[in-house]
């Protein structure tokens, strides 16, 4: 069943989105949404780090693989980082991970970096829920069947290869 398929007919699913949020800025511009009471979609799990830097390329990789259909990193703006440099470390790894996961097949959108500063809680409000809408029109990732998939696939080609060698040499 393809993925407008699976949202039409099945309108109930909901995306699971894990957050990514450095405590000095997006984790503190979500707690002032909250404070705020601004609401946004409650699809998002928040992980909050020190620093947007400390986000390994792995997690978010562990994330998607765990059943994530989207990741959004949050951190401070170029200029205000608590740590001075984390944040260019946390834009080169992602220029890197939306690469690989364009090669894994994966769509554009299901990742996503911010740079929210702590006063900017409409700003957390507008992203979770426009990134929320986007992953809803792609429908679920479902990284862990896939995976399933991706291992037949091997199995069928090693038994292929296995196969071909067995008759080049009889």
């Amino acid at each position: 069943m393809s993925n407008s398929q699976y949202t039409s007919t099945h309108s109930e699913w909901q995306p699971r989105i894990i957050a990514f949020f450095c405590n000095w800025c997006t984790y503190t511009a979500a707690d002032l949404a909250g404070v705020s009471r601004l609401r946004y979609a409650p699809n998002i799990r928040i992980i909050r780090v020190m620093c947007s830097g400390r986000v390994d390329p792995q997690f978010i990789l562990s994330a998607f693989a765990k059943g994530a259909d989207g990741v959004l990193i949050g951190g401070c703006h170029f200029g205000d980082c608590h740590y001075l440099n984390g944040n260019h470390k946390t834009f080169r790894r992602f220029l890197m991970l939306k690469k690989m996961l364009k090669e894994m097949g994966i769509e554009n959108d299901r990742l996503r970096l911010e740079w929210i500063s702590a006063s900017e809680g409409e700003k957390v409000k507008l992203v979770v829920n426009d990134m929320t809408k986007k992953i809803k029109e792609l429908g679920p990732l479902n990284l862990p069947e896939k995976f399933k998939e991706w291992d037949k696939e091997m199995d069928d080609l090693e038994h292929e290869l296995t196969t071909n060698l067995e008759v080049q040499h009889a």
